[in-house]
């Protein structure tokens, strides 16, 4: 078995289409069949069922798929370690970035990890939360950082940072007369909120804001980033909820701040890590997140 077989069979498991799959491959489809076949034999299994009108896993085929990325993942950190080591590092720190964790919050940490630690090389991996979270019990990453509390066995998790929650408005817009806004204001408009397959702990936080009214939200749509939430909002098609410091650095020119009335409410950003003993590089980077993470400036009331 060469890492050929397994890229052809990922590509093949992901699109179900020996064509398709031969075109992301940039190969012919007979050569790409013919590895295919070549893996079965080897692993003496049948991994396709392949008919003229569809091409599905078989049960062999789906638990073999359950070992695959990690495998390739492996493989490519392993290159990565390899190239770091020549270009002078002497170790690597693999932190994943999920639930629209924006990686400008981390850059003062960064900047310092840099400075005291040249010699660790730190690599960022924007990937979905299930992807973070068997990754670092697979210990395909060293840490972690992720909106959700809630990660299963196996992990520890601390809170890293907070930022108070705010409210992102078209400019001009009318709810603007309030220098705090209620809630209950709020929901007279309609809203673009985050989407819980890809932002899960960003919109869990959210919607336990939501739920302290009895009125459900206007909903206009469900985004998988911040960016299109702030798209959106400077549109003037929806008002939006994101965290003071995203607010004080988004771009969009006819999107304005406001905070919420009454006690504010924080998104908390959490460190994800394994429950063992960490490295000395990690233990060294959490140490620095706790003595004071850059935090990003409040947003501003105007424009």
């Amino acid at each position: 078995m060469e890492i050929r077989h397994l890229r052809c069979f990922l590509a093949v498991a992901e699109e179900l289409h020996f064509a398709r799959a031969a075109e992301r491959l940039h190969m012919e489809q007979s050569p790409l069949s013919r590895t295919i076949r070549e893996l079965e034999e080897d692993l003496g299994v049948q991994l396709f069922v392949r008919t003229s009108r569809s091409t599905r896993l078989t049960l062999a085929g789906r638990f073999f798929l359950e070992h695959v990325p990690r495998v390739l993942a492996v493989l490519e950190q392993a290159r990565e370690s390899v190239k770091a080591a020549a270009n002078g590092f002497q170790g690597q720190l693999r932190i994943a970035l999920s639930d629209c964790v924006t990686p400008f919050r981390l850059s003062g940490l960064l900047a310092r990890c840099r400075e005291e630690d040249p010699d660790i090389e730190i690599r960022l991996f924007e990937v979905p939360l299930a992807q973070q979270l068997q990754g670092l019990r697979d210990e395909l990453y060293d840490a972690g950082f992720s909106m959700a509390d809630e990660v299963g066995d196996g992990l520890i998790v601390e809170p890293a940072w907070e930022d108070e929650l705010m409210m992102a408005l078209p400019a001009r817009h009318p709810a603007l007369a309030h220098k705090r806004i209620p809630l209950d204001e709020v929901l007279r408009y309609p809203l673009v909120l985050g989407d819980p397959a890809v932002c899960e702990g960003y919109a869990r936080q959210v919607d336990r804001v939501l739920r302290t009214q009895e009125q459900e939200p206007l909903l206009v749509q469900r985004v998988a980033s911040p960016e299109m939430m702030m798209a959106l909002v400077s549109a003037g098609l929806a008002l939006g909820f994101a965290g003071a410091a995203y607010i004080a650095a988004n771009r969009e020119s006819n999107v304005v701040g406001r905070p919420l009335a009454g006690e504010p409410p924080m998104l908390t950003t959490y460190l994800l890590r394994r429950d063992k003993a960490p490295s000395q590089a990690l233990a060294r980077f959490i140490e620095r997140l706790q003595s004071g993470p850059a935090q990003g400036s409040a947003a501003n009331d105007e424009k």
